[in-house]
C-alpha cells in the first residue's frame, strides 16, 4: 500500500504593515536627498551669483581708478553724474566732446555705467555748458552716444570730493561708493583714485579751459 504525503511549501510574503513602512522610510529617503540636491544647488547658485558681482566690482574698480588716475580734469558734477575730461587726444589743449566721459549713476542711484560721445566734428565744448546725462545739453554736439554697464545692480551709489571740496574742475580726487547685495547680505564698496596729472595749468580765472600750451 503506497502512501503518498503532500509537501508544504512556506511562502514568505511582506505584510502590509511591513509594505507601509518600507514606503514611509523609502519617501524619508527621497525626500532627504531631494532637500540636500535643492540645498546643493542653491548654494551653487548663490556663489555663482557672488561670484559675478564680484567680478563686476574689480573689473568697476580697475577701470574708474585707471580713468580717473589719468583723465585731465574732473569737469562736473550734474545730479548723479561725474564728468570727466578723460584726454587730450587730439593735442588742442581743449575739451572736445569726444574727449568727455561720463559715470553716471541713474536717476535712481542704482547702477555705474559709462558714457562716451562720439562725433565726426568732434567740438570743443565749455565746461559751463556741462550739464548731468539726462539732459538735452548736448544735442547738437555729438552723434551718437555708447554705454557701458561697470556694475549694473547696486544701490545708493554716491560721489564724494576733495574735502574741503572745491567746485570742479578744480576737485582732484574722487571717491565712489555703492551698497551691494551678495547672497542676501548689503555690503558696502568704495572705489577711490586722485588725478596724476591734473591740467589745472590750463584753467582761466573764471574756471574755463584756456587754449595754451600744456608745459
Amino acid at each position: 500500500m503506497m502512501v503518498f504525503k503532500t509537501a508544504k511549501h512556506s511562502h514568505n510574503a511582506f505584510t502590509l504593515v511591513e509594505l507601509l513602512v518600507a514606503l514611509v522610510v523609502t519617501s524619508i529617503v527621497l525626500t532627504a536627498v531631494a532637500t540636500l540636491a535643492f540645498a546643493l544647488g542653491t548654494a551653487n547658485d548663490s556663489a555663482d551669483d557672488t561670484s559675478r558681482k564680484q567680478a563686476q566690482v574689480r573689473f568697476a574698480t580697475l577701470r574708474i581708478s585707471e580713468l580717473i588716475r589719468h583723465c585731465r580734469l574732473i569737469c562736473a558734477a550734474a545730479g548723479n553724474d561725474l564728468a570727466i575730461w578723460s584726454a587730450d587726444d587730439n593735442d588742442d589743449g581743449q575739451l572736445n566732446i569726444n574727449e568727455l566721459v561720463y559715470i553716471d549713476a541713474g536717476p535712481n542711484r542704482n547702477y555705474i555705467r559709462l558714457y562716451e560721445c562720439d562725433s565726426v566734428s568732434n567740438p570743443v565744448i565749455m565746461l559751463s555748458d556741462i550739464d548731468s546725462v539726462g539732459t538735452s545739453w548736448w544735442l547738437g554736439f555729438y552723434d551718437s552716444e555708447t554705454y557701458v554697464d561697470w556694475v549694473p545692480e547696486c544701490s545708493n551709489v554716491q560721489f564724494r570730493f576733495d574735502e574741503p571740496s572745491p567746485p570742479p574742475p578744480q576737485r582732484k580726487f574722487v571717491s565712489i561708493s555703492f551698497n551691494l547685495s551678495e547672497n542676501e547680505v548689503i555690503r558696502r564698496y568704495q572705489i577711490s583714485a586722485g588725478l596724476r596729472g591734473w591740467a589745472g595749468n590750463l584753467l582761466n580765472g573764471s574756471g574755463e579751459i584756456v587754449n595754451s600750451d600744456d608745459d
